[in-house]
């Protein structure tokens, strides 16, 4: 059964949205002198095992067809583009390193295995990690050789583009382009969104949605969206999260927003307030 205002799944386990938003075609996307415009992408190609694809929610936004994947990844197949945001690698690391209560050392190979399963599901070319993609500097430094290694293998054959975060200003020797921001086609990529920017995708605040689902409480990380602004969830496995109705969220996202909780059935609401 789905939820209402949806369409049955497609072949590809896709849920295409038709969600209670204003148009949001061609939204022209406004010049900073700190953007870089990379080199028009491959286009992407067909995906070699249909049922492998993770599940996602298809839907429109400033003139782009995205995918929210349960995993968390968005997904955007015009450009072949699969974008993260706020992986933190080396968290226990870092709390470890500044006498913090120390934590299970896995958590950058689980995100990265995760990274991997996202992978393998797209044909994707190109591969944006949104900032905070180490949780700080010595952190991308100490990276455990298996990682490493691991990463590597994932950027293997693709471009790569890291851009950069509060936690991790500067650039990182482990491959791919270091950036500021991005721009591909009508949408402009940064870490942290900006006061009146129009078609941003951004990251850096966790978010998470909460509901009362039959007498129970529910919560998921997830992907927020309106007419001007796609907010991701963080991918990496000790993040934590904001719920959507923290008064920073609040002020940013518009009152239609929605939220799109991640998750085995990636699944549309309102925006939890």
């Amino acid at each position: 059964m789905t939820a209402k205002g949806e369409d049955a799944p497609t072949p590809l386990g896709i849920r295409r949205g038709r969600l209670p938003l204003h148009p949001f075609s061609n939204t022209p996307a406004p010049r900073h002198r700190r953007v870089h415009r990379p080199a028009p992408l491959a286009p992407a190609g067909k995906l070699g095992d249909e049922r492998s694809m993770n599940i996602g929610y298809e839907f429109d936004f400033c003139g782009a067809r995205l995918t929210a994947l349960g995993s968390g990844a968005l997904w955007w197949a015009d450009h072949g583009l699969l974008c993260v945001s706020d992986l933190h690698l080396g968290k226990a690391e870092r709390i470890a390193r500044r006498g913090g209560t120390a934590l299970p050392p896995y958590e950058t190979m689980d995100t990265l295995t995760r990274l991997a399963a996202a992978l393998d599901r797209v044909p994707a070319r190109v591969v944006m990690c949104l900032g905070d993609s180490f949780d700080d500097l010595h952190a991308a430094h100490a990276l455990p050789e298996p990682a490493r290694l691991t990463l590597a293998r994932l950027q293997a054959g693709r471009q790569w583009l890291w851009v950069e975060g509060n936690h991790d200003p500067g650039p990182v020797e482990l491959g791919g382009e270091h950036l500021a921001e991005v721009v591909i086609g009508p949408l402009q990529f940064r870490h942290i969104a900006q006061a009146g920017a129009q078609a941003e995708v951004s990251g850096h605040y966790h978010p998470k949605a909460r509901l009362r689902l039959r007498g129970r409480s529910v919560t998921r990380p997830a992907f927020l969206y309106d007419d001007r602004r796609l907010i991701m969830p963080a991918f990496g496995t000790y993040t934590g999260g904001l719920y959507s109705d923290a008064p920073v969220l609040q002020a940013l996202m518009g009152p239609q927003a929605c939220a799109i909780l991640t998750g085995p059935q990636p699944t549309a609401i309102p925006m939890p307030r």
